[in-house]
């Protein structure tokens, strides 16, 4: 971390944009969503196991969302230590993916206290897709900011699983629309454990 913290500060005294405050400011922010949206949970009003299942749609929302945050916290954090620079518009796209990140509690509570109607299953979709869009374009802007050997573009290569999740996005969107809504939860829990599998891509070329 010394050697990295060094550079950091060598890249800046040459008016270089380095990545440690992006960095640092975007996981305030998924921390200040992931605190919000813990505080939108409703306690239930009575001790007993019949008033928690009431609030039981809430919480698995809320546990859905949550990892999907954190998903997104953990692929970040490794990006951003895969480019040695970032440029002016791989700020805004970071802010750009920030905002969509930003609805997440929304959709949380929305999704959670109608879990089988058809527009908050949608939009819940909407933004877990929008939000995809903002991190792939993030992704790009850092790699045209880090230059033709960015390390960061070794590691991505063909990104199947960033190909694939705005297509299951998508199908789970119409899937809400047509009122299956059990089909569009399957595909979004789908998706966050495709995820969840660890991918070692940024981490053997980081190695290298």
């Amino acid at each position: 971390m010394v050697g990295v913290d060094r550079a950091s500060r060598i890249l800046g005294a040459m008016g270089v944009m380095t990545t440690g405050r992006m960095e640092a400011f975007s996981d305030a922010v998924i921390a200040i969503i992931i605190t919000i949206m813990v505080l939108e949970l409703r306690v239930p009003h009575e001790p007993s196991w019949g008033a928690l299942a009431a609030v039981a749609p809430s919480l698995l929302f809320y546990l859905l969302s949550f990892v999907y945050l954190a998903i997104y916290w953990n692929n970040h954090h490794h990006m951003l230590h895969a480019v040695e620079r970032v440029s002016g518009a791989a700020l805004w796209a970071n802010l750009h993916l920030l905002f969509w990140l930003s609805l997440v509690p929304f959709v949380t509570v929305w999704t959670g206290e109608h879990p089988l109607a058809t527009v908050p299953t949608a939009v819940y979709g909407l933004v877990l897709l929008l939000a995809a869009m903002a991190y792939y374009l993030l992704q790009q802007r850092l790699i045209a900011a880090d230059g033709p050997e960015s390390r960061l573009r070794r590691a991505v290569g063909r990104d199947l699983k960033g190909r694939a999740s705005p297509l299951a996005y998508g199908l789970a969107i119409a899937a809400a629309l047509v009122g299956w809504s059990w089909l569009a939860y399957a595909l979004y829990v789908a998706v966050a454990l495709l995820w969840l599998v660890p991918d070692r891509r940024i981490e053997s070329v980081l190695t290298e």
